[in-house]
C-alpha cells in the first residue's frame, strides 16, 4: 500500500503538476476543486505565486481566505490529489466549507 504526503507546491512540481492537470481536462473535467485555480492558470508559475500569496496573512488576495495549499503525493512522488485547507470562510464559501480538494482521475477508488 502507497503512502501519501502532502507537500507545499515548489517549482520542482511543475512537469508533474501540468500533467495532472491534463489529465483532468483530457477527462472532460474542467474544474479541479480545491487547486486554488490550477485549471484556470495560464501558467503554473503565476499558479505558484497566487498559492504563495494566499498562504500569507500579509498579501491574501481580498477576494480569497487565507489557505494552505498542498499536493498530496504517492511514494514515486506522483501527484494524486491537490488539498486546500482554508483558516476561515467569506461568504462565497460558506457553502463549501473550511477543505476543498480534488483527485487525480486516474487515482480515484483506490
Amino acid at each position: 500500500m502507497s503512502r501519501i504526503k502532502l507537500t507545499v507546491p515548489a517549482i520542482e512540481y511543475k512537469d508533474k503538476a501540468l500533467k495532472f492537470k491534463k489529465e483532468f481536462l483530457d477527462n472532460n473535467e474542467n474544474v479541479i476543486n480545491g487547486s486554488e485555480l490550477l485549471d484556470k492558470m495560464e501558467s503554473y508559475e503565476e499558479w505558484l505565486q497566487s498559492v504563495a500569496k494566499n498562504a500569507d496573512i500579509k498579501t491574501v488576495s481580498l477576494e480569497w481566505v487565507l489557505t494552505d495549499t498542498f499536493l498530496a503525493v504517492d511514494d514515486n512522488d506522483e501527484i494524486i490529489g491537490i488539498i486546500d485547507l482554508r483558516h476561515e470562510l467569506n461568504e462565497f464559501l460558506q457553502d463549501f466549507g473550511n477543505n476543498g480538494y480534488s483527485v487525480r482521475p486516474s487515482e480515484r477508488r483506490k
